[in-house]
């Protein structure tokens, strides 16, 4: 099914086409992550079980892989995969010229590799990265991207030259063990959530705009409630889970995420995210894994985001609204809209 103006609704609100089968033009279908079964995923309910997990995943790796390389920031997910990797491994840390957004990252990450044997390589991402990048990895999702993917496709593809024959990636570890904390930080009213988590309205910056929230209609409850829960472990997961899907899948690299191969054992203690502890299971493994140091405070991937777009003026085409707020958007908004007209403009050609 063509609908343009569905696939573009879809893609400002979650960043992604959620719709299985609905595409924005003819010769272009779409593909999001499927889920594992859950019979094949591993439970665990202590940092111990976790680490086992962990254990098992990478050994099978290696039975498989001679060179394996891990994606590795300053944060406690790639920390603790990075500690399961045979010493001289690669590992890539992100960075941008002119801005200090990735230095917390940059150091940690290479005491990380210090600590481990690792080869520490960085990888710069520019605006120019950006322009080269973004149509490729379009095209082979057959939409517009989040802004993450140009920087881990020219990972990947730096990787691959280095020899690396398997990428290790530590997206999961947020969602299955209670790690975005903002989105757990209370019971939501349904039209509360729905305005926190869209990225952003299309009302707000489109012409023809569509509904497309229906995926928290099958999450509302008692009215005005939303199982915020079940509708993070269906449409975030499969929104993050996707994008790195494709960029690494456009750069033909394999790549494993031993998180995503888990689930708890045990309901998440709302109360302990709540009170400053979320991912406390992976809290706990990275003390156990780097107990001379104070276990770091949680960190997104950054994205340069900001600096390149500070200027911009907004989109021209006729889909988009002439009078966006612009001054009021985040630089991540601002790359969707650039990133859309981007992907508008190759339609056309």
């Amino acid at each position: 099914m063509i609908d343009k103006d569905f696939c573009l609704s879809s893609y400002i609100a979650f960043r992604y086409i959620w719709k299985d089968g609905v595409d924005f033009a003819e010769g272009m279908h779409h593909e999001n992550f499927k889920p594992y079964p859950p019979e094949e995923l591993i439970p665990v309910g202590t940092a111990e079980e976790i680490d086992r997990a962990i254990h098992q995943q990478i050994d099978a790796l290696y039975k498989q892989h001679s060179n394996l390389g891990i994606l590795l920031s300053g944060g406690m997910d790639s920390a603790i995969l990075a500690s399961y990797l045979r010493p001289g491994s690669k590992a890539y840390t992100f960075t941008a010229a002119g801005t200090s957004i990735f230095s917390a990252d940059e150091q940690r990450a290479a005491y990380y590799c210090s600590k481990f044997g690792l080869e520490h390589h960085f990888v710069d991402i520019s605006f120019e990265d950006y322009k080269q990048y973004t149509p490729i990895v379009m095209k082979t999702k057959c939409s517009p991207v989040h802004s993450i993917e140009p920087q881990i496709y020219k990972a990947a593809i730096l990787a691959k030259d280095d020899g690396v024959d398997m990428m290790v990636i530590g997206d999961g570890a947020d969602y299955v063990f209670g790690g975005m904390d903002k989105l757990l930080s209370k019971d939501w009213r349904y039209e509360d959530f729905v305005k926190r988590y869209i990225s952003l309205d299309p009302e707000m910056v489109l012409t023809n705009p569509v509904y497309v929230y229906q995926p928290f209609e099958k999450y509302r409850i008692n009215g005005d409630g939303i199982d915020f829960l079940g509708f993070m472990n269906d449409l975030c997961t499969n929104e993050s889970y996707s994008s790195y899907m494709n960029a690494l899948n456009t750069a033909a690299m394999p790549y494993c995420d031993p998180y995503e191969r888990m689930v708890m054992s045990k309901p998440l203690d709302l109360n302990r995210v709540r009170n400053g502890e979320s991912k406390y299971l992976i809290r706990e493994l990275y003390a156990m894994k780097y107990p001379e140091v104070p276990v770091p405070d949680k960190i997104p991937m950054p994205r340069p985001v900001d600096m390149i777009f500070k200027d911009w003026e907004g989109p021209s085409r006729p889909e988009f609204r002439q009078d966006i707020p612009m001054d009021q958007l985040t630089g991540n908004q601002k790359w969707q809209l650039w990133c859309a007209e981007q992907f508008l403009n190759g339609l056309d050609g």
